[in-house]
């Protein structure tokens, strides 16, 4: 049986290329555009060897690389960047990656960055995956009901996102505030957070920490009404999953939660 390799890349020319290369040295090719649709492959397909582009929208390459390696630590993990500097490198490798590489990348390097030699396959195994016409898989969830808190001060708001994840499946709890959510985490740790930055009171951005620290297991998704990159990046410096803009792509949203009930719960 061929091995697993996924491609992720959100350039659908270089997915193409490089899961030319590997299908000519036997792996079966996987491709995502994505680190949250690669997190669903590695979880679903479980690929020996991963190809991951650094620089992605919707969970970064670092982010997916150490997500990655905490659902699957078999997996030899490759790093491409289209520029790369020292502390990229360092922090790849520091991450588990079994190479870091600078674009253009050819099957010989990825190959050296896994310990192997080039050889041609008898048999080269057609990708899968978004380049040959297939969709990215679509989990749908759990049997057993995901537990999602939504913390927002909009009442309206609250009653949208608890009639969504009910239709969805989900069992979904609601308060208007941090302070809410941290006595309801304490009391019933859910699986996933749907927390709004800017409420009164305690913010999103304060609340974040204690949840972390009293339900470490719980995955958070941030929601907020303005695209702030600063915020963002410290949103997921203090352990948010994600970090989703209003008007809510209501699709979007229901694939990050996905993703984030599949990583608070390994054993679904």
């Amino acid at each position: 049986m061929p091995r697993k390799a996924l491609v992720v890349d959100d350039d659908a020319d270089i997915r193409e290329v490089l899961a030319e290369q590997l299908a000519t040295h036997g792996f079966e090719v996987l491709m995502a555009g994505n680190g949250l649709a690669a997190l669903l492959q590695v979880k679903r397909q479980r690929p020996a060897v991963v190809v991951l582009d650094v620089m992605m929208p919707r969970l970064g390459g670092l982010e997916a690389l150490k997500r990655i390696r905490a659902f699957h630590p078999e997996a030899k993990v490759v790093v491409v960047s289209g520029s790369l500097d020292d502390e990229v490198r360092r922090q790849a490798l520091a991450l588990g990656a079994a190479g870091v590489l600078e674009k253009p990348v050819s099957l010989t390097d990825i190959l050296a960055a896994l310990g192997e030699t080039e050889r041609p396959a008898p048999t080269p195994t057609e990708p899968r995956g978004e380049g040959s016409g297939a969709r990215e898989p679509t989990v749908a969830p759990p049997a057993e009901p995901g537990r999602i808190l939504i913390v927002d001060d909009d009442p309206e708001m609250r009653a949208m996102l608890s009639d969504f994840l009910t239709l969805k499946g989900y069992s979904a709890q609601a308060v208007p505030d941090g302070a809410a959510a941290v006595r309801e985490i304490v009391a019933a740790p859910p699986d996933v957070v749907l927390l709004d930055i800017n409420m009164p009171g305690l913010s999103g951005l304060e609340a974040l920490p204690t949840i972390r620290a009293v339900a470490p297991r719980a995955v958070v998704i941030m929601i907020s009404a303005t695209e702030d990159a600063a915020t963002a990046r410290q949103a997921l410096a203090y352990g948010a999953f994600d970090y989703v803009v209003k008007p809510i792509d209501f699709q979007y949203l229901s694939r990050s939660i996905e993703s984030a009930v599949l990583m608070a719960r390994p054993e679904l």
